[in-house]
């Protein structure tokens, strides 16, 4: 059993879980199995959990889906997921290669359109490829001004952005390091918008949520969608508002999904037949930069050791009976999500609790990664 939680004490947990519907009765009874242990021992207000194996999935939900809705959460019901935007840029970035928009190895400042001079160091110059990957040298965040507590991301605005890039900030030389960063991919969204000459929120549908036939992924809700919306709360248990996205946040973490979008998307990205993406998924499931030589590597292990960095995903080598796996976390507004997949071994799976709590979120990360091991062993 991979936790410390009881036999007996599971089973209780399992008993108070609403039936997944797969046609794969293992993938039922495990998702069940561990989303029961997970809430029961995380003592978070809501849990959901799915996996999707060989095209068929399973989901179970826990909890409640906010103070004033006394049911658990569902395959439809929608949540922020956080920095599990990023792997989304990334899939824009590999769409936009794939067809020769832009080359990975392109300079930041051959398209970004904002007439600002783009630092550089030891003549080393920021490229896409150290963008997504984290290696650009750019701190996490930018510098601004104090946002009232409503709305967070209202100073996130692109005149901000443009003082932070003239005050040259980097902190290593591009390339060299790794350093977790939401600057690099928020100016990685707005590079590839003006490469496209489409709008960020376009350009993301056009290049990846219509191909993965995505229908409840998106940056802002509609007062229907409101209505079953998993309400996030902060460390000390207090709900958190719903806040609107600043269009400078929409490459870092701005994204609302539900569990059955994510499955969906993850079944994609396992698709690994013949198509007209698969020069997409080549692209976006390749290891490009090794954990080997980054001096420094920060804020990138936090849901597994990472090994290598691909477009937003963080690599796991295999290890012992765990194949390998390419995973994403992100936490917003109350919310902590995580997902992972095998390419490998045709297993992706996701989770989302309604708290912020860092222990918990650490540990549903292991067990999700424990998860896909069982599920496709070596």
């Amino acid at each position: 059993m991979r936790m410390w939680v009881s036999i007996a004490v599971a089973a209780v947990a399992i008993s108070l879980a609403p039936p997944a519907r797969a046609q794969d009765p293992l993938l039922e009874e495990t998702v069940n199995f561990t989303g029961a242990i997970l809430h029961y021992s995380l003592g978070v207000p809501g849990l959901v959990i799915g996996a999707v194996r060989n095209g068929q999935t399973a989901v179970a939900g826990f909890g409640r889906i906010s103070d004033d809705l006394n049911r658990a959460p569902d395959g439809n019901t929608l949540m922020r997921v956080g920095s599990i935007t990023k792997v989304f840029t990334g899939a824009v970035l590999a769409s936009l290669a794939a067809d020769g928009t832009v080359q990975l190895t392109d300079r930041l400042d051959k398209h970004l359109d904002w007439n600002v001079s783009v630092p550089a160091r030891d003549g080393r110059h920021i490229r896409l490829i150290d963008l997504v990957t984290h290696t650009s040298g750019l701190p996490r965040e930018i510098e601004r001004s104090p946002s009232p507590p409503e709305d967070p991301m209202r100073t996130l605005t692109k005149e901000e952005f443009i003082a932070n890039l003239k005050q040259d900030r980097l902190l290593f030389t591009p390339g060299t390091g790794a350093l977790y960063s939401n600057f690099a991919f928020d100016l990685l969204a707005a590079t590839l918008s003006s490469a496209a000459g489409l709008p960020y929120e376009d350009l993301l549908r056009e290049r990846v949520l219509r191909p993965a036939r995505l229908t409840a992924t998106s940056f802002s809700l509609t007062e229907a969608q409101r209505s079953n919306l998993m309400q996030g709360h902060d460390f000390d248990g207090t709900p958190l508002p719903v806040v609107p996205t600043s269009p400078m946040a929409v490459g870092s973490g701005g994204l609302y999904s539900s569990t059955n979008d994510i499955l969906r998307w993850l079944a994609w990205h396992l698709d690994r037949t013949d198509g007209p993406d698969a020069e997409v998924r080549l692209l976006d499931h390749a290891a490009y930069v090794s954990r080997d030589g980054l001096r420094p590597v920060s804020g990138l292990d936090e849901s597994g050791h990472m090994d290598a960095l691909g477009l937003g995903w963080i690599i796991m080598q295999p290890e012992g009976s765990r194949p390998l796996i390419l995973q994403k976390a992100g936490g917003l507004q109350g919310v902590f999500a995580y997902t992972a997949f095998s390419p490998t071994q045709g297993i992706g799976v996701f989770v989302a609790i309604n708290r912020f709590n860092f222990s918990a979120a650490m540990t549903m990360a292991k067990e999700v990664n424990d998860l896909i091991g069982e599920l496709a062993p070596r």
